[in-house]
């Protein structure tokens, strides 16, 4: 089993985006079978440190995971992210 995890700031904390955001991801288990569940979180912590979004997903093996990731249909929402995000952070593992 795959847990890939990511962590995205956005450009100027807009809660819009981060709504959308979520919204986009949330579609994808309906349009990608590989994705075994997801679960998107919006951050409510105010530290300077604190990441706007996160994004915990499972995969039954890194084969499924790279499907995922070249999916046409995740590739539209990481192309929306790119757009209004200043950076994320990934972390993969297997359990």
């Amino acid at each position: 089993m795959i847990k890939h995890i990511v962590f995205i700031k956005l450009k100027d904390n807009n809660k819009a985006n981060a709504l959308k955001i979520k919204e986009l991801l949330g579609e994808l288990p309906s349009k990608i079978e590989e994705l075994i569940d997801i679960e998107v979180g919006l951050n409510f912590d105010t530290a300077d440190r604190a990441m706007d979004l996160s994004l915990y997903s499972t995969f039954a093996s890194k084969k499924d995971l790279e499907i995922y990731a070249n999916h046409k249909e995740h590739v539209k929402v990481i192309d929306f992210i790119k757009t209004c995000a200043d950076y994320t952070k990934v972390v993969d593992y297997i359990i």
